[in-house]
């Protein structure tokens, strides 16, 4: 008898539902927690096809444990499960029965499951970005300081330089100036654990061809190759270079009815990483490369300058689709052409 299993997953616990082929329930409870807990309860309802788990923050023990254990798991996409709108009353259990009722029907929205062993070094340039925002802030604090207090104007770039002997020469109130030795301090020990992560992933990433080949990308370096490659994983995922795009969040999201805007479609639905990543990209090569400036160029005459530089991300993604497809090298006059 085919089983179909529901998880509705929490911070704490989890509800399993489980589903036979004829759509009635043989097993629902709420459960701590407990991968092995959760493992015993599958296997005492008999041999579960397929495990729907919802694809929260926290799904990674989860997902990683029932494949262990021998689970065909489906990672469910939630922003593209719809329940019925005329519900008088849902829940847990109802929502943990849904994905299980979806699933038997074969038409459960499902995500990505990236690979464990590789999962670890993309959550570690992740953390990366998260250090480097955190010193971001300390810089703009600074700022603020100094133009609140002085009227000065100082860059990123020359605080970034600074010692404590550059506060100490300010003509600033003792209590100013500790609020600025504290930003400091905190932006210089930021400073070295980005430098080591960065050592690291470096030194787990470099020798990868696809690492190689998007590196050679006009306006793509080591960090954005990094996250460029580590984001996509596996290409084969993607059917095309327009849904890779997509996933980049470089497509546009205008509804349109009748040659007339009626809306947008959902702007943060993709990977916020690639789409920072190819966004970047797209300033460094419009300010190094001649031909994709001279693309910009033309294209930001006909439209808004955001909008030129968005176009420019949008072809590098299709470019990198293509390399990493086929291993073929990047050619900007085939791309920008």
């Amino acid at each position: 008898m085919e089983l179909y299993a529901g998880i509705d997953l929490h911070s704490n616990n989890c509800v399993i539902v489980v589903l036979d082929a004829d759509d009635r329930e043989v097993y629902r409870k709420r459960q701590p927690n407990d991968l092995a807990g959760i493992i015993a309860a599958l296997r005492g309802c008999g041999e579960v096809t397929a495990v729907a788990v919802e694809s929260t923050y926290n799904w990674y023990w989860l997902v990683d444990g029932l494949q262990e254990a021998g689970y065909v798991v489906r990672l469910v996409n939630t922003v593209a499960v719809k329940q019925y709108d005329g519900l008088k009353h849902s829940g847990d259990f109802s929502d943990a029965h849904h994905l299980a009722h979806l699933m038997r029907l074969g038409i459960l929205p499902t995500g990505y499951i990236y690979p464990r062993e590789g999962r670890a070094l993309r959550d570690l340039l992740r953390k990366r970005s998260q250090l480097v925002r955190q010193r971001t802030t300390q810089i703009l604090s600074i700022q603020n300081l100094l133009a609140r207090n002085l009227g000065e104007t100082l860059s990123g770039s020359a605080i970034k330089r600074w010692q404590a002997a550059n506060i100490e020469a300010l003509t600033l109130l003792p209590e100013q100036k500790l609020a600025l030795a504290s930003n400091l301090t905190v932006m210089h020990c930021l400073d070295e654990q980005i430098a080591l992560l960065e050592r690291s992933i470096l030194k787990r990433a470099s020798l990868k061809p696809e690492f190689l080949a998007i590196k050679s990308v006009s306006g793509i370096g080591e960090v954005l190759a990094l996250t460029i490659t580590l984001e996509t994983g596996d290409i084969s995922r993607f059917d095309g270079p327009g849904n890779f795009a997509s996933y980049a969040r470089a497509v546009d999201s205008r509804r349109e009815s009748n040659g007339k805007k009626k809306g947008e479609g959902n702007t943060k639905c993709g990977n916020k990483y690639l789409a920072w990543a190819f966004v970047e990209a797209a300033n460094f090569a419009v300010r190094y490369d001649a031909q994709i400036k001279r693309w910009y160029q033309k294209k930001s005459a006909k439209t808004m300058p955001v909008v030129a530089i968005k176009a420019v991300a949008h072809k590098l993604a299709r470019a990198c689709y293509h390399m990493l497809k086929t291993g073929e090298a990047f050619d900007v006059k085939r791309a920008f052409g």
